[in-house]
Formats: structure tokens, sequence, C-alpha cells
């Protein structure tokens, strides 16, 4: 009924309440369609006298009446049910990351626990590592099958949404409100997803693409140890400059290609190779969030 094949167990909660909505409504619609089909062959002009006249049917009326309120009374309950069940962070995560969307493009810092249990503790979240993208160099958010991953969302600028089809699900990223949500990643999902910004947030909003890569626990794992061990090289390299008395030790992201050339600007619908975690500064969001943010 044109949702993905979900890869979380909450997308396939949604798809089941998608699919019993299309059957309710085909059950309306053939109850409707009988009835006047039923009327146009049994009620249908037989000759010139005028049937007797009944200005009120209380039965009828108190079925035409009563019905709606039922229908829309069992829609209302499921919604409400699996809305509640998909908006539960209950459940303890077996990864945390922070969502940052920005004009234009996101970045994705891996956390060593949420920002509700940092704030529960009188702390701030501590980073691992992040992923950062631009329009040209759209990052990749890299999940482990099997895991329940948190997502704490926040933008520097304007609403931004952040949906991954795969997940049949959306929420927004709103200036100022942190929003949270958290998805249970099925077994046997390893592969490459399509994710993008599904709120207008201005001129460049097409270009809001970022990829999700679902690995293998194996390979997940290695590929975290990749990562924190060049953020920590990272940390390393900055301190160093600054003990040198460099005051600005760049924080811009390395595109690919040669000579610091990267790829094209191009938009399209492929789905690219994971890449690797771009460098962000010290409040956790890259350069190009800063600056729109500064505008």
């Amino acid at each position: 009924m044109g949702v993905p094949e979900p890869i979380t167990e909450q997308g396939q909660r949604v798809l089941t309440l998608w699919q019993g909505s299309w059957v309710a409504a085909f059950a309306v619609g053939i109850l409707v369609w009988g009835l006047i089909v039923w009327s146009v062959i049994f009620h249908r002009k037989r000759s010139e006298q005028l049937p007797p006249q009944v200005r009120y049917n209380m039965p009828i009326e108190a079925l035409y009446t009563v019905l709606p309120i039922v229908i829309i009374a069992v829609l209302f309950y499921f919604t409400a049910r699996d809305q509640t069940a998909l908006l539960s962070t209950e459940e303890a995560p077996d990864t945390n990351i922070e969502v940052v969307g920005f004009q234009w493009s996101w970045q994705f810092n891996y956390l060593e626990q949420s920002k509700a249990e940092a704030e529960e503790q009188g702390s701030e979240p501590q980073t691992r590592f992040s992923v950062a993208g631009t329009p040209e160099h759209r990052p990749t958010l890299v999940l482990r099958e099997g895991d329940v991953v948190h997502f704490d969302l926040t933008s520097p600028d304007v609403i931004h949404s952040f949906w991954i089809p795969a997940f049949a699900f959306k929420m927004d990223v709103i200036p100022h409100q942190d929003n949270e949500f958290q998805v249970k990643v099925k077994e046997g999902t390893a592969g490459t997803y399509a994710g993008r910004c599904a709120e207008l947030c201005g001129v460049d909003h097409s270009r809001m693409l970022f990829t999700l890569k679902v690995m293998e626990p194996g390979d997940y794992d290695a590929w975290v140890a990749e990562q924190e061990a060049k953020a920590k090289q990272q940390q390393l390299e900055t301190a160093e400059q600054l003990e040198s008395g460099v005051e600005n030790p760049g924080t811009g992201i390395d595109l690919p290609g040669p000579e610091g050339e990267g790829p094209e600007d191009e938009v399209t619908d492929e789905e690219p190779a994971a890449d690797e975690p771009a460098p962000a500064d010290e409040a956790n969001v890259p350069a190009a969030a800063s600056e729109e943010a500064g505008r």
C-alpha cells in the first residue's frame, strides 16, 4: 500500500496500522457501493404512481449517525495506542545519537548517553565521535542490526524534519526544542537506505540528503572503533596546534578528491557509499551549521 518494507519494529507497527486503515476503508466503501447498487436495482422507477412518502426513518437516521462515530472511535483508539508506543523511550538504548539538522545538511553525534539521561545526572552528554555533511558531500548514519537506537533531534536555524522512509516514521527537528524517539532495528536488515529532510526548510531543502547504512554487529563494532580512534587522534592534533600557538586549527569538512576538490554538485537518488565522519567544532556543530546559524 505504498509503504516501504520497515526495517524497525516500530515501522512494522506503523505498517500494520496503515494496512488496517485500508481494510476499514474498503469495508465502508463496499457497504456504501452495495447500498447504492441495491437502491438502483430494487428502487428503480416501475410506473407513474408516486411511491409512499416517508418524512422520517428513525432507524436509518440513527444508523448513519452512530456508525461513523463507531468507525472514528475505533480508528482513534488504534492510532492513539500506536502513537504512544512509537514515542516511548523507556527501553534502554544500545546507541545514542544526536541528530543536528542545519541549512543545508546533517550532523550525527554519537553520544555516550542520551540528553535526557545526562540532564538527570546534571551533566552534558559526551560525544564519542561525529559524522557531518554538506549538500555536496552527504553524510552517512551508521547503525547496527538488532540495536535499540535513541535519537535526540535539534537544529541551530530553522525547522527541519528527520525522515528515513524505511523507518516508516519521521519527526520534526525544531530550534530550541529537542525532540526524541527510539527505534529497534530488526535483524537481517543490513544494507543502505535513503534519508532526507521532509520539511520545506528553505531554498536548498531538496539537497538535505543523507544515507543510512545498517551493518552487521561485527562490521559495526569495527567501524565504531575506527571512528573513535580518528576522533581521538584529531583531538590530540588540535591540542598540539593550540599549544603551539595556532589560534584556528581548522574545523572545515574534508571533501574527497585530489587537492581538496569535492564531488560535483549533483543531487540524485542514488545510494552513496558510507562516508567518513567529518570534524566538528567544540559545540558539536559543523562549520556549515555555525555559518548559517550566524546569518
